[in-house]
């Protein structure tokens, strides 16, 4: 066990706790669930640059780290959905967490394969992830009857957007990737 996987490990512990401090009926609660879910956020970046610096990448670490990042907007995303009830959020959250499915299977598959490589993360994936990850703070901040004096409508559209937009991303990459794997995938004549 060594800091990375210690911070990935702790991304995922923190996914109940935003579920749940997201629910506390308190006037504060959004706000906390997005700080909450942007230090997990954090440490998404923390925990590959410091495995990275201190030379400790492990295969634990690059098994988990995807998982931890998809378990906690999958769940982020379904709290969200719940809680806004709006084909705007509902859509492009099914298309999030569907990609995120198709891909790592894809990724699977290839790695059976020894091609896995042609579908290894690109720029596109990272920016996507960024973007999604923005959203879902924005949104997270946003108190579904607008009770608070944080939630303003003009911000939940904003944060609606970005999430729009990281499904067009979203479904951009998942392109990009299928396309480098069409090769396998296509019927051999």
């Amino acid at each position: 066990m060594n800091i990375p996987n210690i911070l990935t490990l702790f991304r995922i512990l923190m996914i109940p706790v935003v579920v749940v401090v997201y629910y506390l009926p308190q006037s504060w609660s959004f706000l906390l669930a997005a700080v909450i879910f942007t230090a997990a956020a954090i440490t998404d970046w923390v925990d590959g640059y410091l495995a990275r610096k201190l030379g400790q990448m492990t295969p634990f670490g690059a098994f988990l780290d995807p998982v931890a990042d998809k378990l906690i907007v999958a769940a982020a995303l379904v709290v969200l959905v719940e809680s806004h009830s709006s084909i705007w959020m509902t859509v492009p959250a099914v298309v999030i967490i569907g990609r995120e499915i198709v891909i790592s299977a894809l990724r699977e598959w290839m790695a059976e394969l020894g091609k896995r490589a042609s579908v290894a993360v690109n720029m596109l994936g990272k920016v996507k992830t960024t973007l999604q990850m923005v959203a879902i703070v924005i949104l997270l901040t946003q108190d579904p009857a607008m009770r608070t004096a944080l939630s303003a409508e003009w911000l939940a559209n904003l944060g609606l957007l970005a999430l729009q937009v990281s499904a067009v991303l979203t479904l951009w990459s998942m392109i990009v990737y299928l396309r480098a794997a069409w090769p396998e995938l296509r019927p051999k004549a």
